[in-house]
C-alpha cells in the first residue's frame, strides 16, 4: 500500500495513466506489534481505515506515519483494490516486491488467454518504508519514461532493463505474459 501508492502519486503527477493494486487476500497495515497487523477487506475505503486506526490508537498511527500514508492514499483513490479482481488489461505491470511479482505472474498464468496481447511484468525491489517508497517512486517514474521513449518495447526491453538495472543498482525482474 505504501510503495505502490507513492509510485501512483508520482506517476499521476507526471501525467501517466496509472492504477495501483494489492495482490494478497486482504489489506494488511502494521499494527501495535509486528504479529498484530490491522487487516481489512479490499474495498474498505481509506476514510474508514483512517477512522478505525484513529479510534484504535491515534498517537501510535500518527507517530509511525500510517495516518499520513492513509491521508495521501485517500487523496489518490477511494479504497485499496486487488489486482486479481481487475478486468482492465495492461501493457506494463510494475511491482515493488518479488513476492508480489510472483503473485501477479501466477494470476496471469492461471487465466485463459483470450488474446495474444503481451503484458510486461517488471519488478523493482523496494523496501517497505516511507523513505524507500519515495525513492522507489522516482525510480519507477524514471523507468516509465524510458519505456515510453522506447520505439519497440517488445524488442528493446531487455537491453533497456539491463541499462536501468546498472544505473539504479537494483535487481530487476522481467517476464512477458499474455492476456
Amino acid at each position: 500500500m505504501n510503495r505502490s501508492m507513492e509510485a501512483h502519486r508520482v506517476l499521476s503527477k507526471k501525467g501517466f495513466s496509472v492504477k495501483s493494486y494489492g495482490s494478497g487476500d486482504r489489506v494488511k497495515i502494521p499494527g501495535p506489534a509486528i504479529d498484530k497487523p490491522n487487516v481489512y477487506d479490499f474495498g474498505v475505503t481509506y476514510d474508514k481505515i483512517f477512522a478505525d486506526l484513529c479510534r484504535k490508537d491515534k498517537d501510535l498511527y500518527t507517530r509511525n506515519g500510517i495516518l499520513n500514508m492513509l491521508d495521501r492514499n485517500r487523496r489518490i483513490k477511494e479504497c485499496p483494490e486487488r489486482f486479481q479482481n481487475e478486468k482492465d488489461k495492461f501493457d506494463i505491470v510494475i511491482t515493488c516486491e518479488e513476492r508480489v511479482y510472483d503473485q501477479v505472474i501466477e494470476y496471469l498464468e492461471s487465466q485463459e488467454s483470450e488474446f495474444t496481447k503481451p503484458v510486461h511484468v517488471i519488478n523493482i525491489d523496494i523496501q517497505d518504508n516511507h523513505e524507500e517508497a519515495t525513492l522507489g517512486a522516482f525510480l519507477i517514474n524514471e523507468l516509465a519514461n524510458m519505456l515510453i521513449a522506447c520505439d519497440d518495447i517488445d524488442n528493446d526491453i531487455d537491453e533497456l532493463l539491463q541499462d536501468f538495472e546498472s544505473h539504479c543498482n537494483r535487481s530487476i525482474l522481467h517476464c512477458v505474459q499474455f492476456y
